[in-house]
């Protein structure tokens, strides 16, 4: 983890009152340490020399870099209010209208109110389950779809342009939904949406602050954005996981299988029967997959285990929590259910590249090119 320190200049400041750090270089800093490798993999490097509690001067920006789940805990637990709030960034500002989302807004009580709004009304569990029916339905049209394929085989006006598309495109949503507001009689059996959920809120909600248009807008953005790249991101890596580890591979379908033969479709009602489906210190063989190692382990992925926080901690940590859980675990029953797996060209399963990409969600620098095979399931009685 990276936390950005607001540093006033203060040329009395003993530099015994920063944390180690490796040597620098006069206005770039630190940058030059971070130039030639993933940052993820030079950080854990430094680390090891420097210590859990780093600092690094990247150009004018100081950062504190942490690296251990004890550490972590005093960050994003013990003074968690000190660390709370969002760096400034100028893609923010603009796509997400001035930062009126909830991942970039300042700490306070704006922020506040719209976290709330998600955990209680777009993000709760009742909320989630009631889209289960929606999300099945699409990743079923997902899977059929690909079934037919082999059938039919300057920064800142960058970001200006694409926001006025995005914007027009979302304007016409919030109308649409708007329309069929005033006519309720026409979509009495259609169960409110994200963007439902919002406009209601809007019109009748008690929150400290007005809910503007702009605001559902930044909101959706939010849920669009964080709750399809990292979602995707992670099931890339767990199947290129799964084909470079065969073995892997053949004992998730094994479980799939086992449980959705009955019915011959993957349904989100039984995917907690799916058992199967990293510092050194904390983990044996950190960089080795291994799904075994969360069988029946006491550590899970809520926040409250420091030593695994995929959803971060802390008061900024993600309100989609079980929404992307649901999420990655239906994609990927779905595509070890309906397929087999292989790959292209007779490459060999340890021969496939593993290199991640620079980028906040360690995407592969590559992308993953598989061979599917349908899985045609017994017949079900």
């Amino acid at each position: 983890m990276v936390f950005k320190l607001q540093m006033r200049s203060n040329i009395n400041e003993s530099p015994k009152s920063l944390p180690p750090a490796p040597w620098k270089l006069p206005i770039l800093g630190h940058l030059h340490l971070l130039m030639f490798s993933l940052p993820c993999h030079r950080l854990t490097e430094l680390a090891k020399k420097h210590g859990s509690l780093m600092h690094l001067q990247l150009g004018e920006l100081s950062h504190l870099v942490v690296s251990s789940p004890e550490t972590a805990k005093e960050v994003m637990k013990t003074h968690d209010t000190n660390f709370a709030n969002r760096p400034f960034l100028l893609v923010a500002e603009i796509i997400l209208y001035n930062f009126l989302d909830i991942g970039f807004a300042p700490y306070g009580g704006h922020w506040r109110q719209l976290r709330k709004v998600c955990t209680l009304e777009l993000l709760s569990t009742k909320r989630e389950q009631s889209f289960r029916s929606i999300r099945e339905e699409q990743y079923y049209r997902s899977v059929s779809f690909i079934k037919l394929l082999p059938v039919i085989s300057g920064r800142r006006a960058k970001f200006e342009r694409f926001h006025h598309d995005l914007d027009a495109m979302l304007q016409s949503i919030i109308e649409e939904h708007r329309s069929s507001k005033a006519n309720p009689k026409d979509n009495n059996d259609v169960t409110d949406d994200l963007v439902d959920v919002l406009l209601n809120l809007q019109d009748h909600g008690g929150l400290e602050f007005p809910l503007t248009t702009d605001n559902i807008k930044a909101v959706i953005l939010d849920m669009l954005i964080v709750g399809t790249e990292t979602s995707s991101a992670a099931v890339e890596w767990a199947m290129s996981e799964m084909i470079k580890n065969p073995k892997i591979l053949e004992k998730a379908k094994a479980e799939v299988r086992q449980v959705y033969d009955r019915t011959g479709d993957v349904n989100e009602s039984d995917l907690h029967k799916l058992k199967y489906l990293k510092d050194s210190n904390y983990w044996n063989e950190a960089e080795s997959f291994n799904p075994e190692r969360f069988i029946n382990s006491s550590v899970d992925y809520k926040g409250t285990n420091f030593e695994f926080i995929p959803f971060g901690a802390g008061r900024r940590r993600c309100p989609g929590m079980s929404y992307g859980m649901a999420t990655v675990e239906l994609s990927l029953a779905q595509l070890l259910y309906h397929f087999d797996w292989k790959l292209p060209n007779r490459m060999k399963n340890e021969d496939l590249d593993m290199t991640k990409a620079f980028g906040a969600s360690g995407r592969r620098k590559r992308d993953l090119y598989l061979i599917l095979i349908p899985y045609h399931p017994p017949c079900v009685g």
